[in-house]
Parts: structure tokens; sequence; C-alpha cells
């Protein structure tokens, strides 16, 4: 007897529709029944993956005021078998044997799903964006992520495209903040990561001495189920935590026109960044580069990949839907898709209800839960209670720069030393880039912002 297709709540061109009008992030549910990565477990992924070893990333489970970046994480490289029995406490774990499962949580983020299943192109299959209106897209343009409870990423931006997201095993907790509270989550590049900003502030234990504004900063928070999609826009903040002892997902950056000019901007902060970093100073001895990075690029390298992003910036302009070329190409997965941009006219009525919930700011509606894809149960975003609920929505919108604050507040002792990172926050914060992007366009770009 033939297998009956489900019924999806929205057609592909209707889903590309909504994508193309949200503003916000919203949940997508009753849109993967059906997709076989939804049988993507662990424990799958360890018979597919045999005894490949893959680089988890592992961190301390300890509650502190601070980030903890890529770069203060420990490394390993282990088979997804070996990472099984090590979260039951078992033997044969490999290079997990010096990390005890009770004091450290793992997690193997962004891998790119050709690169794992090279030899099994097959499985590329598995990963249907084509039903949300990406026709040809599926695995070959996504990332896995595998975790246990506590594995996080630290607070940033993806400075390209858009965001889908397919929670398959256990469920994640995302703390999302608008782009117009920029200011409020204090930007850096330290650590450097193309096309990451990360915040300075660990946003479920802020040190509000240190960073004030932030408690003007609006929290979304939503809990991601199994068979759950979530659509992050253009430049929101995130944060994200598994809170399940095993969880998987895969996602897809969708590629936007506005991307073109991104580089650009990139390019720019590369070449300043690297530059600072880069000349022998006392203060320059901290691990800066983000371990994505496989190194340093000279300054000669950095003025060809800005060059090259003012060429395709010259050659598509940003209203022409032609994608240009990517000038570094190291991560094809957040670059190439597509996506088109977003454009969103007065009155558009988006279909929210059973199968596309809005992630709403906490203050705004405090006990809106978004039900699993079965309908029954239903959670709590921001159920832990750790972040949000001392935050305002609607707050003051003065813009500032972080830099503007750091000198230590919680003391009298005036203000400290200003050091490379201190002044590089000024120099590469994302307005002052994108001022400077503004420029070079327009002097060197034939065209306008």
């Amino acid at each position: 007897m033939a297998a009956v297709t489900p019924i999806k709540p929205f057609s592909p061109e209707e889903t590309r529709w909504i994508l193309d009008h949200l503003q916000h992030p919203a949940v997508f549910l009753n849109m993967t029944q059906g997709w076989p990565v939804l049988h993507w477990t662990a424990q799958h992924l360890s018979g597919c993956l045999q005894d490949r070893l893959i680089r988890f990333r592992l961190g301390r489970k300890e509650a502190t005021n601070a980030p903890l970046f890529e770069t203060q994480c420990s490394y390993i490289e282990a088979t997804v078998a070996q990472f099984l029995r090590w979260t039951q406490h078992q033997t044969d774990v490999g290079s997990f044997y010096e990390y005890p499962c009770s004091e450290y949580w793992a997690y193997a983020d962004y891998k790119y799903i050709t690169t794992l299943f090279h030899d099994q192109p097959s499985m590329f299959e598995d990963v249907k964006w084509s039903e949300f209106g990406f026709e040809g897209r599926s695995g070959k343009e996504s990332t896995l992520w595998i975790g246990t409870e506590g594995a996080n990423t630290p607070c940033h931006l993806d400075t390209y495209g858009c965001n889908l997201v397919l929670q398959v095993q256990g469920r994640k907790r995302w703390h999302l903040f608008p782009p117009e509270d920029t200011a409020k989550l204090y930007p850096t590049r330290i650590p450097y990561e193309e096309s990451s900003v990360f915040s300075q502030v660990q946003v479920l234990r802020p040190d509000p001495r240190k960073f004030p504004q932030f408690q003007g900063a609006r929290t979304h928070t939503v809990t991601l189920e199994p068979g759950q999609v979530l659509y992050v826009p253009r430049h929101w903040w995130h944060y994200v935590e598994s809170i399940d002892p095993i969880t998987v997902s895969v996602n897809s950056w969708i590629e936007l026109e506005v991307d073109d000019a991104a580089r650009v901007s990139e390019a720019v902060t590369r070449a300043v960044v690297c530059a600072m970093k880069s000349a022998p100073s006392d203060d320059n001895a901290d691990a800066w580069l983000n371990p994505t990075e496989e190194e340093k690029t000279s300054h000669e390298e950095n003025m060809q990949y800005l060059n090259l992003a003012v060429s395709a910036q010259r050659t598509t302009g940003l209203f022409h839907k032609k994608p240009g070329p990517d000038p570094r190409a190291t991560q094809p997965a957040k670059r190439g898709s597509c996506g088109r941009l977003k454009l969103r006219g007065d009155g558009v009525r988006l279909p929210f209800g059973e199968h596309l919930i809005p992630v709403k700011c906490q203050e705004d509606e405090p006990e809106k839960t978004v039900p699993d894809s079965s309908g029954d149960a239903a959670v709590s975003p921001g159920d832990d209670g750790s972040a949000g609920k001392t935050h305002t929505c609607g707050a003051d919108l003065t813009r500032f720069s972080s830099c503007d604050l750091t000198a230590d507040h919680g003391n009298n002792q005036g203000p400290s030393l200003i050091t490379t990172n201190d002044l590089l926050d000024c120099l590469v914060h994302p307005d002052i880039i994108s001022r400077v992007t503004e420029l070079l366009l327009e002097r060197h770009g034939g065209g306008h912002l």
C-alpha cells in the first residue's frame, strides 16, 4: 500500500511568501511531516558516520556572568558513538575521557552536511527546504548541530542572510533580540569570525554594572521542539542553548541581495581587525581569532578580499537580483542560495495561527506558549526564568556605541586603560562600519547603498 503524503498547511509558494514578509522570528509547525531528516537522531547518525571523527567543542557547566566564547573552550575529535557512550557515563569514550560528563557539555556545531556525508550524497535529499519555497535546496546547503544539555552558542548576530532552523531531536531554547537593540547588546568583533558579531553580554546572567543598557534590550524567547522550524530574520541577535540530554538540529542560511553590501562591510572589518591585532603589543596576546577561522590572513590578502567585494557590489548593485561571487567562500552554506530580498508593504496580513506562531517579546505576552508539533503539549517561552524578566519592551532606543562604556562602572577607581580591543570595539562597531561601507561604495563602487 502506497504511503500517503502528508498535507502541509502551506504550499511552497505560500511559505516563501510568508518568509518574504516576516519581519520578526516565527515558528512553523506541521511543515516537516515525512521529512527523512527527522530520523537523524544522534543514534541514527552514529550508524551513518561509523568511525568518522568529528570535532566537538566542550565547555564547563558553570554559571558565570561572562560569555564563554569559542576561543575559551576545549576541543577534541571523537566519533558520535563515543559521544553517546560518554553521555551515558560508559567506558571507551576516546578523547572524552578527560572531560567528565557531569562537569562538561559537548557540542558538534556548525558541521557541513556535504562534508560529513560526502560519500553518502543521497542523505542530502533527507532535508527538504524546497517545501519552504527554495527550489532545489536540501541538506547540501545545510549544517548539522549535535549537543548535550547546556551546550550553547554565544549571543551573536549573523551579518549574512536569514536563517531556517529545524529541530530534530531534543529541545533548544532561543533567546532573540531585534537589530534595533544592537547597542544594548554591546557588540564586539573579538573574537573575530567573518559573518558573526558577538555580544559582550552573558544574556542569561548579565552584569548590570558593566552593561547597564542591556536591561533595555527586548528579549524574545522560544523553546523549539522536534519537527518545528524557526525562522530567524536578518541581523536578529540570538543566544541558543540545548535543554535536553541530547539535541540535534539542522539549519540553512538563506542568502539575501543585501549580502553583497554586507560582504564589503565584512572585508573592511577583517582588514582593520587583522591589521591591529597583528601589531606587536603587550595587550595583543589574547586568542583573538575564532577557531572557525582557518588562519590569520595578511593585509595584502585582506585588501584583495575588499576589492573583490566592492567589485561584486559594483557589478550587481543592491537592487538587482543577480547573486555576486563570494570573495572568500570559506563557509558556503552561509553564502550561496536562492534567497531574495524581503520587502514588506503596509497592511500585509500574515497567517498566524496553529501552524505559524510569532515569537513575541516576553514583556508583550509573558504567558505566550508554543505548542509542540502534535498540538498536545505546550512549552512556555523562557519558562526557566533565566532571562528577560527585568528587560522591558518599547524601551528608549537612543543609540550609542559600546565604546562609550569602557570604564568600570562598578567602582570609584576611575576609567581603566584603553586596550586594543576597546579601540576595535569602536572602530569596527556596526554603525561605524556601515558608514565606512557607504563611503567606499560611493567613491569606488559606482553606486549608493
